[in-house]
Order: structure tokens, then sequence, then C-alpha cells
């Protein structure tokens, strides 16, 4: 076990992340709340875990950064099917450690969040620690998809479903998991549409 961990340590960027999603919370335990500033359409905003489960369940989605390439697809799926969140009384929102402006930028984006769910800012993983989840240090220089420089950590891309009573319903990682930006969302809604129905 000892030589696993070496190897997985040793393996580099793509595998780091796959040794803290194991301390994740997992279902049952209950949800931290917080309140983050947040943005929704390009307009900055705040957002409050425990206002939004007083309308029903809540997806609450880490991310490691906006206009990146798993992240970009994910905040897409997520906005084609918004509505049908919305139809199981479910709320989406995505945490990830970038600035406001940035994600003014991409939450209004119509090829991303399209206006559509709120992102929320937590530029110290805050929030991303109160999760058991961790962040991964950029290397120097990495630039998103359009070319403009990251300056901020990645929290693991790592999803939770929360329901009304505070507890998690679900978690799935990508690392843990190995699945892909947008059956994060597929997951995910099957979970609320299931909560509804009961």
């Amino acid at each position: 076990m000892n030589h696993l961990l070496k190897t997985i340590l040793i393996s580099g960027a793509i595998a780091l992340p796959a040794v803290p999603a194991l301390a994740a919370l997992k279902t049952g335990q209950p949800a931290p709340d917080f309140s983050l500033k947040a943005s929704h359409a390009g307009k900055e905003t705040s957002f409050s875990l425990n206002d939004a489960l007083k309308k029903g369940p809540v997806v609450v989605y880490f991310y490691p950064a906006a206009f990146t390439q798993g992240c970009n697809i994910e905040a897409h799926t997520f906005a084609e099917n918004k509505e049908k969140f919305d139809a199981a009384h479910a709320t989406i929102i995505g945490v990830s450690q970038d600035s406001i402006k940035r994600l003014n930028d991409f939450s209004a984006d119509p090829n991303y969040c399209a206006g559509k769910f709120t992102v929320a800012s937590d530029p110290e993983g805050k929030i991303t620690k109160a999760y058991d989840l961790k962040a991964r240090e950029l290397t120097p220089g990495a630039k998103d998809t359009r070319g403009v420089e990251l300056d901020h950590a990645f929290s693991e891309r790592t999803t939770f479903v929360i329901t009304p009573d505070h507890k998690i319903a679900a978690t799935f990682s990508s690392a843990d998991d190995g699945i892909k930006p947008a059956d994060h969302v597929e997951k995910s809604l099957a979970i609320v549409e299931k909560l509804g129905a009961k």
C-alpha cells in the first residue's frame, strides 16, 4: 500500500488530486452551511446554502476553474439541464476558487453557465476545506482556454447532493469514481429527481 501511494504521488499532476478525494464528506454526514459572494448572469450576488435548502435539495458542485476544458463542459451541461433541476425543485451552485471578476464572465457566457445558475467564489478555499476537499496548486504560467493566466488553486471536481435537512444524500468525485464532468450533471439530476418523487 505504501508503495502504491508513493507511485500515485510521484506520477504527477493528473493523479495527485485522487489522493485527497478519499476524504470528501460522505453520504449521511451533515453538510456545512456556507454563504459566499457569487455571480449570476454576469452580476455579483450572494449565495446562502441555508436559504437555498428552504426551497428543496441543493447540488453543490466544486470544480477546478472557470474557462478550463472539463469545467466548461460541466457548466454547459448543467445549464442545458437547468429546467429539469427546476422541475425537481433543486438548486445548482458551482463553487471554485475563481475571483468574482472571472465568475461574472463565466456565469454570463452563453457557452457555459449561460446565465442559468449561480457560481460562487471561494478564493481562500475555506468552503473547499469544510467539505474535506483539498486544492492543487497551479503550475506557474498555466492558462485557461481563453489564454488568460490562472492565479488560484484548483479544487478537486466533486459534487454533493444535499437534502433540505442539511444532510448529504450523495457524493461523487471524478478523482475517486473516474466519472467525466458531464456525468456529474447526469448523476446529480437522477438523485434530485428521485428525492422529488418521494
